[in-house]
């Protein structure tokens, strides 16, 4: 599968994001109650924010999932661990949908890290799950991500994980 990737517009995206966020099945994503007015806002921050930025994953120029991608040294992460150069944090959604497709989460966050890693700068990848997200460590494990240790983050506790370029090289090429 093939994917484009382009920069969320909160106010033309907005309802779309708040049927995907709400859904049960993003549970993990924290905004289940959130209005449609909450969501706009949400990533209205997020475009202004030069540590944040939010992606739509598009295929044949239709939007099919999000993702975000953040510096872990300003936001999400502060103090939970010592940040390296080259380090950049993630998150991904892929929408609930009745036709679900063989592998498409799978190559949703293929496409997502080979996006991150086309970006020299970045050495490292980040992420921080819900501990009790198994399907998303499963997927995480899957691409080269290695889990390191269970963190307190206010909204949860979450599964430190890392993945370097070497690893997802070898974690998709093998």
């Amino acid at each position: 599968m093939t994917f484009t990737f382009r920069t969320v517009d909160p106010l033309k995206d907005g309802e779309l994001l708040h049927s995907w966020v709400t859904h049960p099945k993003a549970a993990f994503w924290m905004m289940q109650d959130a209005r449609p007015e909450d969501v706009e806002r949400a990533y209205m921050e997020i475009a202004a924010d030069e540590h944040h930025h939010a992606l739509l994953g598009l295929r044949d120029g239709t939007p099919v999932f999000l993702m975000e991608k953040y510096d872990p040294a300003h936001r999400e992460l502060v103090g939970l661990y010592d940040p390296r150069p080259g380090d950049v944090g993630m998150h991904f959604l892929t929408p609930a949908t009745d036709t679900p497709v063989h592998g498409f989460t799978r190559s949703v966050i293929t496409a997502v890290l080979a996006h991150l890693f086309a970006d020299p700068a970045v050495e490292r990848v980040v992420v921080e799950p819900d501990v009790r997200n198994k399907a998303v460590h499963a997927l995480n494990e899957a691409v080269g991500f290695v889990a390191e240790r269970e963190i307190d983050k206010p909204e949860k506790r979450a599964l430190l994980s890392f993945c370097t370029r070497e690893q997802f090289e070898k974690a998709v090429t093998a």
